[in-house]
């Protein structure tokens, strides 16, 4: 006998967001130590609003989001917040009540500028960088750098000459049939007009040149973590100017390896590595030239380890681009697009570090 649909009858639910989250969620985990981070930031996050006026959405709660976003894929911050009104899970994590209105997006446009300007998204991924020290899952001796490409939130027809110059489009409308043969286009002479900052950029010969910026990623070796991270313009030395950098936020005074791909193997950066007190365990490029990496380095069983343990940190973009959909930015200027980079990778340490000790739930 066939059913009839029976209109739902209103209820009044007694549970609260908490029951509903399964105690071995490896969410809670990661709730734990997002909290513990931003209650240290607590009095940082304080001094960028003024205590007269009406109450804002705590920042606290716009970082968290933040985590959600990358964790569970969502395309957009309006996406997020519309999910915000009926899923139980973000609103436990956010510590939201189980029912009423949240917050919009327009809430994070207002309030992306005073944390960029205060350096926050920063501060959150070094807090919980800490945390996982705290927690001995972080080696202070053993690193790899890499960089990828991320593609910029601006087309191909948009970079145009600096000049003002260029061939007309060959059809009107807003999406114009631009014909480039023939027309040599460089970063030197041209720029993009919706996101200047965007550099046009190839990742090897015979590859499609794409609008994009830079991200690099610095590893500890132990388990994998995200202990550094920046973004720049996409270019060809960027990659090793910013590992320097990386590097010399977390070496100390003991001598600490560094791996790297076949992309580092230049004298200069080598030589600068081992004037830091870096040994470099870089991939040897022999395709036609003398690699910067001699029997020094290579002689010792410790370069072959770093080799094997480097090829992890495709573990940090594979999950950044397919997981947390970072392929290509929402953003535009490299400071959001920076940012937007380093709360994805405070996510993933987040995750990393729950599976990693699942049993701290």
């Amino acid at each position: 006998m066939r059913g009839d649909i029976e209109k739902q009858p209103d209820l009044i639910v007694t549970v609260s967001p908490e029951d509903l989250v399964p105690p071995d969620h490896p969410i809670r985990n990661v709730k734990k130590v997002a909290d513990e981070a931003l209650r240290r930031l607590g009095p940082r996050l304080g001094e960028l609003y003024s205590e007269r006026g009406r109450k804002s959405v705590p920042p606290e709660m716009l970082l968290k989001s933040q985590i959600l976003i990358a964790l569970y894929s969502v395309r957009s911050e309006r996406l997020f917040c519309e999910r915000l009104q009926y899923d139980f899970l973000f609103r436990w994590f956010l510590d939201l009540p189980g029912v009423g209105t949240a917050f919009d997006a327009t809430t994070f446009s207002k309030n992306r500028e005073r944390l960029l300007t205060a350096d926050i998204y920063l501060d959150f991924f070094s807090e919980v960088v800490e945390e996982a020290r705290r927690r001995r899952l972080l080696s202070d001796d053993h690193f790899t750098v890499d960089g990828t490409m991320i593609e910029a939130n601006a087309s191909l027809k948009s970079f145009r000459s600096r000049q003002g110059g260029g061939k007309p489009p060959a059809s009107g409308g807003r999406n114009t049939e631009v014909n480039f043969k023939g027309e040599e286009r460089k970063n030197d002479t041209h720029a993009s007009t919706t996101d200047p900052d965007a550099r046009l950029y190839r990742r090897g010969n015979g590859q499609v040149a794409q609008m994009a910026f830079l991200g690099h990623a610095l590893m500890e070796n132990r388990h994998g973590l995200c202990v550094g991270a920046t973004v720049t313009e996409a270019d060809g030395w960027g990659e090793r100017v910013a590992a320097l950098e990386l590097i010399e936020a977390v070496r100390g005074k003991q001598r600490i390896t560094l791996g790297a791909d076949k992309g580092y193997d230049t004298r200069d950066f080598v030589d600068e590595l081992r004037h830091r007190n870096v040994t470099p365990h870089v991939t040897q490029n022999t395709s036609g030239r003398r690699s910067a990496i001699d029997g020094r380095t290579t002689r010792h069983p410790g370069y072959a380890v770093s080799q094997v343990r480097r090829k992890r940190v495709e573990e940090i973009f594979g999950w950044v681009k397919a997981t947390a959909g970072k392929a290509k930015t929402r953003f535009r200027g490299i400071r959001r697009v920076a940012a937007d980079f380093l709360a994805t990778m405070t996510a993933y340490n987040l995750i990393r570090m729950a599976r990693l000790e699942p049993s701290a739930a």
